[in-house]
């Protein structure tokens, strides 16, 4: 039996992050990697997100963080680590 090592990660994400479908393609990446957690814009322009999966996953959809959507120009991400996990197997966009 294989033990899953879970990581659970909150981002922050800086730059042309909000209105260009980021949060509806974060969504669709957390999804097909299989990654519980949410996803929102804050006031200040920049998109916070909790993300939380195995480690392999959470690396990719890192990596994704820093590409962005095709519309966007993502200039900084920000990770804590110190992240409680979701409580669900869901991906939410929340408003």
């Amino acid at each position: 039996m294989t033990t899953r090592n879970i990581k659970t990660l909150h981002v922050r994400i800086y730059g042309k992050v909000q209105g260009v479908f980021f949060r509806d393609h974060t969504r669709h990446t957390a999804e097909t990697l299989g990654i519980s957690g949410w996803v929102k814009n804050l006031r200040d322009g920049s998109v916070e997100a909790l993300i939380s999966g195995e480690d392999k996953q959470i690396n990719k959809m890192l990596q994704w963080f820093h590409q962005g959507s095709p519309s966007s120009a993502v200039r900084e991400v920000v990770v804590d680590e110190d992240a409680r996990p979701p409580g669900n197997n869901q991906f939410l966009i929340q408003r």
